[in-house]
């Protein structure tokens, strides 16, 4: 039995999921759909996800470090700027254990780093707070 949705569960955002592996895909849209107020966007690629990053400004990043085009790195390196300004909060995600490209992805500014394959656990436990820091940023930033 999947765990109860926490308090904080119907906090809205828009969320970018970066990821080419369709089960993987389908497995987060599936946890994210438990989740009301919350709109997913879907990219199967580096440079469609960057794309869709810039265009559609969710709150939230999942990005898988391994695609097949550019690499979870280089997607960080090419949303540097709204990163840095806090208005794009990246969470990566990878199988691979804490490896040198996450740790150059969290040093450009990614947010945090969580282990495939997402459990309902981990998301049920982070996805409010990390929502809710995404749009927290982004209210800074824009008073700046």
């Amino acid at each position: 039995m999947p765990p109860a949705l926490p308090p904080d569960a119907d906090a809205p955002g828009t969320i970018l999921c970066i990821e080419d592996h369709p089960i993987c895909m389908a497995l987060v849209e599936a946890q994210l759909a438990r989740f009301p107020g919350v709109t997913l966007i879907k990219a199967a690629t580096g440079r469609e996800g960057v794309q869709l990053a810039l265009q559609q400004q969710p709150d939230l990043v999942l990005l898988d470090m391994n695609l097949p085009d550019i690499g979870g790195l280089e997607v960080v390196r090419l949303l540097n700027e709204p990163i840095a300004q806090r208005l794009l909060r990246v969470i990566l995600l990878t199988a691979d254990s804490f490896s040198i490209e996450v740790v150059k992805a969290m040093s450009l500014g990614a947010h945090a780093y969580w282990h495939k394959p997402l459990t309902t656990e981990r998301l049920f436990a982070e996805l409010p707070r990390a929502l809710q820091g995404a749009r927290a940023d982004r209210e800074r930033a824009r008073r700046r």
